[in-house]
C-alpha cells in the first residue's frame, strides 16, 4: 500500500524533498517557492470543485445516447461546431478541461471532438479573447480565430487520424468506469 502511494507521487515527493534541500541552503528562495506553490493550490482548490459538481451534473442529465448523436463519430459539423462552442465559453485554466475530457470519453464523443474541445479551450476562450481585444485589438484578435479555428480542427482530425485504433479503444474502455 505504501509502495503504491509511494509510487504514484514520486514527484510530489522528490519536490517537496528538493525545495526543502533548497530552503534550508537558502530560506528566501524556499519559502519563495512554498509560497508559490500554496498560491497555485489555492487557485486550483477554487477552480476544481464547481467543475466538478458541472461534470457531475452532465453526467447524470445528459445521456451517453445524446451526446453520440451530438459529437459522436457521425456528428459531423454538427459535433465540431459544438466543441469548439463548448471549448469557447469554457471558464477556468487548462487543467479543468482535463475532468471534462473524461466526461466527453465516458459519453462516447468522437476522439478528434474531445482534441478540437481541449484546443478550443486553450485558443479560443471568450474570457481571453475579450482581454485580447481590449489588449491588442479587434483586428490583430479576429486575424488570430482565423488561424486558430481552422488549426484547432485540423489538429483534432490529425490526432485522430495518428492514434493507433487499439489505443483509441484502450482509452475509451478504461473511460467507461
Amino acid at each position: 500500500m505504501i509502495k503504491k502511494l509511494a509510487k504514484r507521487y514520486i514527484f510530489f515527493i522528490t519536490a517537496l524533498l528538493i525545495t526543502i534541500m533548497i530552503t534550508v541552503f537558502n530560506d528566501d528562495i524556499g519559502l519563495r517557492s512554498f509560497n508559490i506553490a500554496f498560491s497555485s493550490f489555492k487557485q486550483m482548490i477554487s477552480v476544481v470543485p464547481p467543475i466538478m459538481i458541472i461534470l457531475g451534473l452532465i453526467d447524470v442529465w445528459i445521456p451517453r445516447e445524446a451526446m453520440m448523436k451530438y459529437m459522436g463519430d457521425d456528428s459531423g459539423i454538427k459535433g465540431i461546431s459544438l466543441a469548439i462552442l463548448i471549448g469557447s465559453i469554457a471558464a477556468g485554466p487548462m487543467y479543468a478541461a482535463f475532468p471534462f475530457t473524461k466526461v466527453l470519453l465516458k459519453k462516447g464523443v468522437r476522439f478528434s471532438n474531445i482534441i478540437i474541445f481541449m484546443n478550443a479551450w486553450c485558443v479560443t476562450k471568450i474570457s481571453t479573447l475579450m482581454f485580447e481585444i481590449s489588449s491588442l485589438g479587434y483586428k490583430f484578435t479576429l486575424a488570430r480565430l482565423l488561424i486558430d479555428i481552422p488549426g484547432v480542427i485540423i489538429m483534432g482530425y490529425l490526432v485522430h487520424a495518428l492514434m493507433p485504433k487499439d489505443e483509441l479503444e484502450m482509452i475509451y474502455k478504461s473511460n467507461l468506469d
